[in-house]
C-alpha cells in the first residue's frame, strides 16, 4: 500500500512539473489526495493484520518523504534558478526534520493517553535507515524522561493520563499543521497562485515556527506535571489539596 501511494505521488509530481497549467496543478492535487488515502490505509492494514513493524513504519515514512522529494524536485526543475533550488532544498530539509519530530510527538501523546509511561529511552535498532528515522523521531524522549518517571510513579495512571491528555490536546492540534494534508493543499494553492516559492517559504518559516512552538509548549506542559504546577482543573485528586 505504501508503494501504491508512492506511485500516486509520482504521478502528482509529474503533474506539478507542469504547474503553469492550472488543470494540471489540480491533477497534482487529486493524485496527492490519492496518495494521502493510501498512506492512511497502509497503517490501518498493518494494525488490522498485526503486521506492523519498525521496518514497515520506516518504509511508510520514507515513501512519504519520497513523494514530497519528487514534488520538490519537479517544482525546482521548472523554476530552474539557483535561488529556486536553494529554496527547494532548504524547504525539503526543514520538512524532513519537522515531520520526524511531529511523528515522535504524536506517538508520545498516544502512548501516554493509553496510560503507558516510557521506562527508558529506547535505543534504535535494525537497518541504518530504521535507526536514523527512529533516532530523529525519538530525539525528544531524553528531555521528556522526568515526565515519564513522574508518570510511572503515579498512583492512578489512568487519571494521570486523562489529566495529561486534557492539557496536551491543544498543543497536538497546533502540531497537526505539520501533517501532510496541510502541505498537499499548500503546494496546490502556491501553484495555482503561479509561484511555487510561496510553498517553500511556507515550509521554511511558518511550519518551522509551528514545530518550535509546539515542542516548547509540550515540554512546558510536561514540566508543570513534573513540578506539580498543572492547572487546578487538571490536577489529580490526590494533588488538589497540595496546590
Amino acid at each position: 500500500m505504501s508503494l501504491i501511494g508512492l506511485a500516486c505521488g509520482t504521478v502528482a509530481a509529474i503533474a506539478y512539473a507542469n504547474w503553469q497549467v492550472p488543470a494540471l496543478a489540480l491533477v497534482g492535487l487529486v493524485f496527492s489526495v490519492a496518495w494521502l488515502i493510501a498512506d492512511g490505509l497502509d497503517g490501518m492494514i498493518a494494525r488490522a493484520t498485526k503486521t506492523a513493524s519498525a521496518l514497515g513504519r520506516t518504509l511508510d515514512g520514507l515513501c512519504d518523504h519520497g513523494v514530497f522529494a519528487l514534488i520538490y524536485l519537479s517544482l525546482a526543475w521548472t523554476v530552474g534558478t539557483l535561488e529556486g533550488w536553494v529554496l527547494a532544498l532548504t524547504a525539503a530539509a526543514c520538512h524532513a526534520v519537522q515531520s520526524s519530530l511531529y511523528e515522535g510527538e504524536r506517538a508520545r501523546f498516544h502512548r501516554r493517553t493509553r496510560g503507558t509511561p516510557l521506562a527508558a529511552v529506547p535505543t534504535p535498532t535494525g537497518m541504518v535507515l530504521v535507526r536514523l528515522y527512529d533516532s530523529v523521531a525519538g530525539s525528544v524522549d531524553r528531555i521528556s524522561m522526568p515526565f515519564e518517571r513522574r508518570f510511572g510513579a503515579a498512583e492512578d495512571r489512568t487519571a494521570f493520563a486523562a489529566a495529561y491528555a486534557a492539557a496536551a490536546v491543544p498543543v497536538m492540534r497546533l502540531q497537526s499543521l505539520l501533517t501532510a494534508n496541510v502541505r498537499v493543499w499548500a503546494i496546490c494553492i502556491a501553484c495555482l497562485a503561479g509561484n511555487p516559492r510561496i510553498f517553500w517559504w511556507f515550509e521554511i518559516v511558518p511550519l518551522t515556527l509551528v514545530t518550535a512552538v509546539g515542542l516548547y509548549r509540550h515540554r512546558r506542559i510536561e514540566r508543570r506535571f513534573v513540578h506539580g504546577l498543572a492547572p487546578q482543573s487538571i490536577l489529580l485528586p490526590s494533588e488538589q489539596g497540595h496546590s
